[in-house]
């Protein structure tokens, strides 16, 4: 039967304006390629490069790893997009050394300047293009400096059998190991191919092997678009164990099982995250375990998060760690923060996603417990750098100054607190509704604060009188120290302690401490929350009831040695010095060193533990200790 001509203009109309709306939607979840030049990156003060003339859009890397000379050998094929007829690109790059570069399509070796070197920046690699230059070929390798890098000697890895490497590229790293815009504002797609030693396995932030081969070559390709901080390798000795349909653990073979029940709830992680957030959008998600001289609690490297040894303590209590890093796979690596003066956007919400989590799976007690410690931690940070402090402002500036001195509880704490202050103001439901609708509007984009404001506004504010007062964004954001209206944080289970401690104190019977339940964080509030002055007989009948010098949770260790280090209790000195010269975690290394310098006894201890500790660290700790000693 034939259609009658004004229903079938009608079901013409119907079917082009669907289509047009599917693929609307699908350019907006799409990757960002466009060359609309609305979407072109900004310029960032932690980048030689300018986005505007010419922008990486995908790397192809292939990487020869040297361990007899703790030496990267590498070609890097960029393909760039152009704009306004630019003759030139500019890519970072820090200590490494440049053989050639040429056009990758017609071979033709392209005209290139090394320029002046900052110790922060490095040099810019300036490379003149031809008219259609539209893949760059640079051949480079790394130096001993690369910053990146961490060699690790075969006695330094748990089967002493085999050397390892690991990279850690944020915040400005990535150029000391390959030749890119190193920007985080800056996105592309990579491919790469890396030869190692026969018997040890290569991993990337990428799709990832499970298994070695026998040829020592292996392939990688991450089809979604990154900025340059979360490229990653790492090559060791390594097994892999299943942890469910999407996820698993990456560890030296006498780690592996050990690892596999720490984390055996990942998957119940990532489906929660899903129901909080939606749909996780990097296929797989794994775990790597490093040694200990891995410099963070872990690194959210898409696909492949690098996590410390030092959560692994067998009763899952340090879980969170990794809450944090999967909550990143949306707040960091989906939505991105457009410069490190916008980190706040990449940890407030990932800290804030991270409790919403754990509340998820373990309950609201202990959600609280989390978010109590995070906002002493803020406190005590906020007093340590003072109230009026520039750097207490979410919103940063960091020019003519390393990205790393950002990394502060600010960024992450007070964020936390501030989006926490959101949700109390317009309520949990439509505070969800909108960060759904912020990562999926956002997915696969770099972001700034302002924009952030102003799609808060758009969506959340605007509509509601009296709203944007509540709220007082320009205040959390652009102030320092805390807005006097901040939330006050509380925990029921710390209350008990709390209690518990105060008669403690008041008695000195050690039986008035009901610890036999007690999880990690509990022990950790109880040690933070002691007075800070104690004599020598209350610190010794803590520790010989409870072992806290010789325990094996290095949460506590570090809480206890830190107290310890203050009150001079020279007992707990001999662990300490076991602890510094074998974690190279950042953020318990360098306290601990800062508080130990502050008498000539303790510092003349710290230079000797030191010198023998520091082979071990990476860069990012190394090159923060070192500064206690100029």
């Amino acid at each position: 039967m034939r259609m009658q001509e004004p229903k079938k203009h009608l079901l013409l109309f119907l079917l082009s304006l669907s289509l047009f709306l599917i693929k609307n939607k699908e350019a907006k979840a799409t990757i960002n390629n466009s060359t609309d030049s609305t979407m072109i990156p900004k310029k960032d003060i932690h980048s030689y490069a300018k986005p505007s003339d010419a922008v990486v859009k995908h790397l192809d890397l292939n990487l020869k790893v040297r361990f007899e000379e703790n030496r990267l050998e590498g070609i890097a094929e960029v393909k760039i997009e152009r704009f306004n007829n630019a003759d030139t690109l500019i890519l970072d790059t820090k200590h490494l050394t440049i053989h050639e570069v040429k056009d990758a399509e017609t071979g033709k070796q392209l005209a290139y300047e090394i320029g002046r070197f900052d110790k922060n920046l490095g040099s810019a690699l300036q490379i003149n293009l031809d008219t259609n230059t539209k893949l760059v070929h640079v051949k480079y390798s790394t130096s001993n400096n690369a910053e990146a890098l961490q060699w690790l000697e075969s006695g330094q890895t748990l089967n002493k059998k085999y050397p390892f490497l690991f990279t850690q590229s944020q915040a400005i790293l990535a150029r000391t190991w390959i030749p890119i815009q190193d920007s985080p504002g800056i996105r592309f797609t990579y491919s790469a191919k890396v030869t190692v030693p026969k018997g040890l396995l290569a991993l990337m932030s990428a799709e990832n092997p499970i298994s070695k081969n026998e040829t020592g070559i292996y392939s990688f390709t991450m089809p979604q678009p990154i900025p340059a901080y979360l490229m990653a390798l790492s090559v060791g000795d390594l097994e892999f164990k299943s942890l469910g349909k999407r996820s698993g653990v990456y560890a030296e073979p006498a780690m592996v099982d050990k690892a596999a029940k720490e984390f055996a709830d990942l998957e119940k992680m990532i489906s929660a995250a899903e129901e909080l957030y939606g749909e996780y959008k990097w296929g797989r998600y794994d775990l790597l375990v490093l040694p200990p001289s891995f410099p963070f609690g872990g690194m959210e490297n898409p696909r492949l998060t690098f996590a410390t040894p030092t959560i692994i303590v067998g009763d899952k209590s340090l879980t969170s760690l990794v809450a944090h890093e999967l909550a990143h796979s949306w707040s960091g690596n989906l939505t991105t923060n457009a410069t490190w003066n916008d980190f706040w956007l990449n940890e407030g919400f990932t800290v804030y996603f991270e409790n919403r989590i754990m509340e998820k799976l373990y309950g609201k007690e202990y959600e609280e417990m989390l978010a109590f410690l995070g906002y002493q931690e803020l406190l005590n940070e906020i007093k340590d750098l003072g109230a009026t402090n520039p750097d207490t402002r979410l919103k940063l500036d960091l020019k003519g100054r390393n990205p790393d001195d950002g990394v502060t509880s600010i960024a992450y704490q007070k964020g936390n607190l501030f989006l926490r202050n959101i949700e109390a103001a317009v309520g949990r439901a439509r505070w969800d509704k909108f960060l759904n609708s912020y990562f999926e509007e956002f997915q696969f984009r770099t972001i700034d604060t302002e924009t952030f404001l102003n799609y808060l506004n758009a969506e959340l504010i605007k509509n509601y009188k009296g709203l944007e007062e509540k709220i007082n964004a320009k205040e959390w954001i652009y102030e320092p120290g805390l807005p006097k209206s901040h939330p006050e944080l509380t925990s029921s289970k710390f209350e008990i302690i709390k209690k518990q401690s105060q008669n403690w104190i008041k008695t000195q019977e050690i039986k008035s401490l009901n610890t036999s339940n007690w999880s990690s964080h509990e022990w950790v509030y109880f040690i933070n929350n002691l007075p800070e002055k104690l004599n020598s007989n209350q610190l010794e009948m803590l520790d010989e009831s409870f072992r806290l010098s010789q325990s094996n949770n290095p949460e506590i260790q570090f809480s206890w040695y830190l107290l310890s280090i203050k009150n001079n209790y020279l007992t707990a000195y001999p662990y300490i010095k076991d602890f510094l010269t074998n974690v190279g975690r950042r953020k318990f290394v360098l306290p601990l060193f800062k508080e130990l310098v502050k008498t000539e006894a303790g510092k003349a201890f710290a230079q000797e533990v030191y010198k023998e500790a520091r082979p071990l660290y990476h860069f990012v700790t190394m090159n923060s200790v070192d500064q206690l000693f100029m």
